[in-house]
């Protein structure tokens, strides 16, 4: 008797997305047990708050259940799907916030990875290691206003404040790291 192995999360993540696009309350359920601690941790980082990073991930999960039928396999991966979904609701809550709050200064190279099963799945994934290898040959000044812009949702006009540059200094950073990174990430 052969016993075929277990399926990968990636693999996983995919099917549950699938079936929620068809309405799968089960379905919604298990993928929320499986993904809302990751999702969680970067609306916490992002947010700063538990109160603020919880509400945010209640937005995310009300947006997945509604464009869940408009997940195509073949453009993202779930988890990279969710993530984004979780980003531009935290995006969306920090814009909200006033002025007087600002951004917080993030040590990204600080902070441990600790959560188990789709990050470890996912730091084994060939384009999560080519993203990060393609990250790490960036200029220092570069990576961080990358990260800063995506992971925190600073704007140009925040970033270019933090890094005491002209707007469109900072405008001309960002485009040519996302151009150093696509042609990086390019096959």
């Amino acid at each position: 008797m052969t016993v075929s192995p277990a399926p990968r999360e990636h693999d996983v993540l995919t099917d549950l997305l699938t079936q929620v696009g068809y309405r799968n309350e089960k379905a919604f359920a298990e993928l929320y047990r499986r993904t809302s601690a990751r999702l969680f941790g970067l609306c916490m980082r992002m947010m700063g708050d538990p109160d603020d990073a919880e509400e945010t991930l209640q937005e995310c999960f009300v947006v997945v259940w509604h464009r869940a039928p408009l997940f195509d396999p073949r453009l993202a991966g779930a988890m990279t799907w969710l993530m984004a979904i979780a980003r531009n609701k935290a995006i969306d809550r920090l814009r909200q916030r006033p002025r007087t709050q600002g951004a917080r200064d993030i040590d990204w190279d600080a902070l441990p990875d600790t959560s188990p099963g789709p990050a470890e799945d996912g730091e084994n994934d060939l384009a999560y290691r080519r993203l990060s290898d393609c990250l790490g040959a960036l200029e220092n000044r570069q990576r961080y206003c990358v990260r800063d812009a995506f992971f925190s949702g600073l704007t140009y006009v925040e970033l270019a404040e933090r890094m005491q540059v002209p707007l469109g200094t900072m405008k001309s950073w960002i485009r040519r790291a996302l151009q150093q990174l696509r042609a990086c990430m390019t096959p």
